[in-house]
């Protein structure tokens, strides 16, 4: 990599945002920040791991300097190499020597599965791989930083937390003081900050990192994404979301039961996805259940021809029954026509959704209920909370275990101001600014979504008006390129690997 050129790419702010190296054909890597990048002549030490029995059979211990993951995957015989991240892993040496390590953990915004794993898998990882004894936890949210106890964390308190839901450390949202979170960190002598959050927290963890920069502390600042909704671009999936997926079968499978067992029989269940409508689309797929999947991305209408009701109405006279998966962001442009829009927000400054599981239901009942055509029998069930609430299933529990090693490594490295994630099934470290920017959200234009569309033979619900602006926001190139990431238009994203 020699013949390489380094690039600084400033932020808005004119914060030092990002490191980009250039090389032949091509080839882009956006790397992320290390310590040295502020901090001269910082000692080195050798990694423990090479004395570690667990990793004698090992042929390789340590990433090589130089190993970078694609970000793309899918090229042309002409296509430039493209953007590349730093692969995730153990280095041969590291910057912290394992007795001076004094690491904490904190765990923002909502709950999801597999939350007290990664606090598991950090811990332990830390005791275990690099012979770390002094790990703290911070007790609800970022405000814990200055308004809470702390908790001490070994490998024997939290030997068993894998096993349920939400987390230990607590949560909160908001309470975010820049000043006081980094003198807290200061004060205590916290020299690693491992934060377990959705794109929100990411954002404070980018400016607690910049804070810490600028201080010209010696503290490494590792993110670990997280979001139920698996709505952070550029990873192939968030942990949790392989859970939920699975947990909402049994609300769908309630939900037919219920609508099959009697005639003109409705199903409807209400699932998560206040922006990104993953969970219902990929829920609705493993079902085979469902005959209509609503989601944030797809705009639908209710009256005339085309219309929700006119295909409910379908249904019920073909089947006899049907099941609705409605995302909880779908449809809140028809809310807001018919109800008084408050546009209030939470602590995280997301927007407060209005209920369009009841909302729509009601309406089919009025719908109904006016046209005495066909008497309908509608079951609503709303599962959200019981979700997103229960422990990690196996596949999960993997995941989390390799994102919370992958940035225990990274840390240890001597890097910061990154997140770790799986990039086409290799973990690597990736730049805040990558998952703050922007959304994953579902392309209603790709591949994914219409093989959706052909398992519940719904329509589009688009009308040619719909249809127009989604294809001019669509570049070319999204068409022979598959799960394309995300990009301006509101309809972009990309389509999630299979993680086996």
């Amino acid at each position: 990599m020699s013949d390489q050129k380094s690039a600084k790419a400033m932020g808005p702010t004119g914060n030092l945002q990002m490191k980009v190296v250039k090389g032949d054909f091509g080839y882009v890597l956006e790397d992320v920040p290390h310590l040295c990048d502020y901090l001269s002549d910082l000692p080195t030490y050798p990694n423990p791991l090479q004395f570690n029995p667990a990793y004698s059979v090992v042929k390789q211990y340590f990433v090589n300097v130089d190993d970078t993951v694609a970000q793309k995957i899918v090229v042309h015989t002409d296509s430039p190499r493209g953007t590349h991240f730093r692969r995730a892993g153990p280095r041969q040496k590291v910057y912290f020597d394992s007795d001076e390590v004094h690491a904490c953990i904190v765990t923002c915004g909502g709950l999801c599965p597999g939350l007290n794993t990664v606090i598991r898998e950090i811990v332990c990882g830390l005791n275990h791989m690099y012979g770390v004894n002094k790990v703290l936890g911070i007790d609800g949210g970022y405000k814990g930083f200055y308004a809470r106890n702390t908790i001490d964390l070994t490998p024997k308190v939290v030997n068993d937390i894998h096993k349920r839901g939400g987390t230990i450390l607590g949560t909160s949202r908001g309470g975010h003081d820049t000043s006081k979170i980094v003198d807290s960190i200061q004060d205590r002598g916290i020299n690693q900050v491992y934060i377990i959050g959705g794109d929100g927290t990411q954002k404070g963890a980018a400016v607690i990192y910049e804070e810490i920069r600028r201080r010209g502390l010696k503290v490494s600042v590792a993110g670990i994404p997280k979001t139920i909704d698996n709505d952070i671009p550029v990873i192939d999936r968030s942990f949790g979301f392989d859970t939920a997926v699975e947990e909402a079968q049994r609300a769908i499978n309630a939900a037919h039961v219920e609508a099959e067992s009697i005639e003109n029989g409705i199903g409807v269940v209400k699932l998560m996805g206040r922006y990104s409508g993953f969970i219902a689309m990929y829920a609705t797929l493993a079902s085979r259940d469902v005959d209509c999947c609503l989601i944030p991305e797809s705009p639908f209408y209710l009256e005339g021809r085309g219309g929700l009701f006119e295909y409910v109405e379908k249904r019920l006279k073909e089947n006899g029954h049907m099941v609705i998966v409605i995302a909880e962001g779908a449809g809140q442009d028809l809310l807001s026509e018919s109800l008084q829009s408050m546009n209030q927000q939470d602590a995280s400054g997301n927007k407060l959704l209005k209920d369009v599981g009841l909302w729509i239901s009601q309406r089919i009942k009025n719908h109904f209920g006016r046209q005495q055509k066909i008497s309908i029998n509608l079951k609503y069930i709303d599962p959200t909370y019981m979700i997103r609430a229960i422990p990690s299933n196996a596949a999960d529990n993997v995941y989390c275990t390799l994102l919370a090693q992958s940035a225990v490594h990274g840390a240890m490295a001597g890097y910061t101001g990154f997140i770790c994630g799986p990039v086409n099934g290799r973990h690597s470290y990736i730049p805040f600014n990558h998952i703050t920017e922007k959304q994953n959200k579902v392309v209603i234009t790709d591949r994914m979504w219409a093989r959706l569309l052909s398992s519940t033979n719904q329509p589009s619900f688009l009308n040619p008006k719909d249809v127009i602006e989604v294809q001019e926001g669509e570049e070319p190139p999204t068409q022979l390129l598959e799960g394309e990431n995300c990009k301006d238009s509101k309809f972009a994203t990309k389509d999630i690997p299979s993680m086996t």
